[in-house]
């Protein structure tokens, strides 16, 4: 194909903001000239100018792979982030149509154990072939992605599955061409920027099936899937070190898993030191990008210091107006911060807030809100206008379903909040530290010994209320035992592990007393290991995590614990660092 003529050597720290205006029209595109013009849009991305990364890429989306990339995913993050019909049902045309360009470009009956015989001839049309794989294997998750959130059936999540199957598998065959060629990687810019592809998808693929379950796993590796989180995260760190288009594609997976996903599904060990390495460069480069601000103020989160990171979330809000989403996730956090220092009226602004704008789970936004107005004195409350039985009682009816399956966390506030369909309900007890514990909360408010003390005191008023309650109801047991947990944990993270112990057994104990909240036992099982693995003591911690793992089930969030206790036994034994 022919070059654009000048501007095409571009170099890549010129593709900044207005840059694009610098690449002129053509009448053909080149593989060369595509990828810098992706790069472009994406520094677009980066500073906030969504709308000019689209009108850049819009031109070229049905005759150019990588324009058909960028643009199909742009598209896809807009879509997973509003939630809106309207917008899934236009990402999802669009990447049908990438998928269309991207095949066109393909070699015949696919790649599968064909390219690495077509490397030695390194024709333009060769190297079109190999990205095209690769760009194919990338539009193919977009699509599984909306697959899974569009329809609510089996059907969905089963098509879903396929497509990440079939991605997965080009993963692999490029993998092997990088593998067969590796003297190729260093002569040119087209093949790094390739291998920056496999690395990316590869090193993405082994991170997150690692996260899995062993029973899961093994189902998975019997269809072809493998899971290896020391090889996943050594790919992600090559690529997000190499100079491609994808590195900071690879730097904000590996943060999303330190910040987010080991927080949330893991023992709360993401590695931060290495996510502010991540984040430094781009913190030059992008100073006012709410994509760097926002992992700059999570980052300040699980540090401890939220005063700083409540004010790189407001940042990050007036840095941009284009994408309101991008504000909901700064609510999210917001509302937490000041839920982990109880500055209750605040916490309950952005959760206000989020009920009124985002679409992305109203019983759970409900749901909370309800539980921090709890937390207030019924002047507070009586101020906001709000009828706390009545927003419990509206949860049920906000639940929805993503690929034909309620979501866990929905269901557990859904069941929390039938306690408030009686006639006279029962309250619940510090249903916000309740929640706060099951996104790991106590983890990160752990790093404050002054927010862990003052916690302490409103978890031992409770139980006080509860021992000289003198007519318990049938959720006294209950709540007694959830309090012990949450008392637990706040005495581990102050150091006072004796007392902490006694918290967990004496939840333990009360087993046979507990009618509803099931999962409490499972959870403090897992909770009473961690705190054995604090001690020094790997048998016993062991031997309790398993406990935890083979003998409950049927519980609330049980997906979520089997995820933790996966993690919590990988760091006890060490994981394997090995090539699957």
């Amino acid at each position: 194909m022919a070059h654009v003529g000048n501007g095409a050597a571009a170099e890549e720290e010129d593709c900044f903001e207005d840059a694009y205006d610098r690449i002129p029209a053509a009448c053909q595109m080149d593989l060369q000239t595509a990828i810098q013009e992706t790069q472009c849009a994406l520094n677009l991305v980066l500073n906030d100018k969504f709308s000019e990364a689209l009108d850049l890429l819009k031109p070229w989306w049905k005759d150019s792979m990588y324009h058909a990339l960028g643009y199909s995913s742009i598209l896809v993050m807009q879509a997973t982030m509003t939630f809106e019909h309207r917008d899934i049902q236009a990402a999802m045309a669009t990447i049908k149509e990438a998928l269309h360009t991207c095949q066109k470009f393909r070699k015949r009956n696919s790649v599968v154990g064909s390219l690495s015989s077509l490397i030695s001839k390194q024709s333009n049309l060769q190297e079109e072939e190999m990205h095209a794989e690769i760009c194919y294997a990338e539009c193919l998750l977009q699509k599984a992605v909306l697959t899974f959130v569009q329809d609510e059936n089996m059907i969905s999540f089963i098509k879903g599955g396929i497509k990440i199957r079939t991605s997965y598998q080009i993963y692999k065959d490029c993998q092997n061409v990088l593998n067969v060629t590796p003297e190729q990687a260093g002569q040119s810019d087209s093949f790094r920027q390739f291998e920056g592809g496999v690395k990316l998808g590869i090193g993405s693929f082994n991170l997150m099936l690692s996260l899995l379950p062993q029973r899961i796993l093994r189902l998975l590796e019997f269809i072809g899937f493998s899971g290896n989180r020391g090889f996943g995260l050594s790919q992600l760190r090559e690529g997000a070190s190499s100079q491609s288009l994808r590195s900071i594609l690879s730097a904000l997976t590996l943060l999303f898993y330190h910040t987010y996903v080991s927080l949330i599904l893991g023992t709360g060990e993401g590695n931060l030191v290495e996510a502010e390495a991540l984040l430094d460069p781009y913190k030059q480069k992008y100073p006012k990008g709410s994509i760097i601000l926002f992992y700059s103020a999570r980052i300040a989160t699980l540090r401890g210091n939220f005063e700083k990171a409540r004010a790189m979330y407001e940042e990050c809000i007036s840095s941009q107006q284009e994408w309101k989403q991008i504000h909901h996730l700064c609510y999210w956090e917001l509302m937490w911060t000041h839920s982990y220092q109880q500055e209750w009226q605040q916490a309950y602004h952005y959760a206000d807030l989020l009920c009124k704008e985002s679409r992305w789970s109203k019983a759970i936004y409900v749901y909370q809100k309800a539980a921090i107005l709890s937390m207030m004195s019924e002047e507070e409350v009586k101020r906001t206008g709000e009828d706390i039985v009545e927003l419990f009682r509206q949860v049920e009816g906000l639940k929805q379903r993503l690929a034909g399956k309620s979501i866990p966390t929905e269901k557990f506030a859904v069941r929390k909040s039938r306690r408030y369909k009686a006639a006279n309900p029962i309250p619940l007890v510090v249903p916000a530290l309740e929640m706060m514990y099951v996104w790991n909360g106590f983890t990160i408010v752990g790093k404050r010994a002054d927010s862990t003390e003052a916690l302490l005191v409103t978890i031992e008023t409770a139980e006080e209320q509860l021992r000289n309650d003198s007519n318990p109801s049938e959720f006294h047991p209950d709540d007694s035992c959830l309090v012990q947990m949450l008392k637990g944990l706040c005495l581990k993270h102050l150091g006072r592990l004796l007392q902490a112990e006694l918290c967990f057994t004496q939840v333990l104990s009360s087993e046979s007393r507990i009618r509803y909240d099931h999962y409490l036992i499972p959870f403090t099982l897992y909770e009473l290991g961690l705190l054995y693995k604090l001690q020094g003591d790997f048998t016993k911690a062991t031997t309790y995590i398993e406990n935890a793992k083979m003998n409950y089930k049927d519980y609330s969030m049980e997906s979520r614990l089997h995820f933790r206790i996966h993690a919590a036994l990988n760091s006890l034994k060490g994981s394997p660092v090995g090539t699957p």
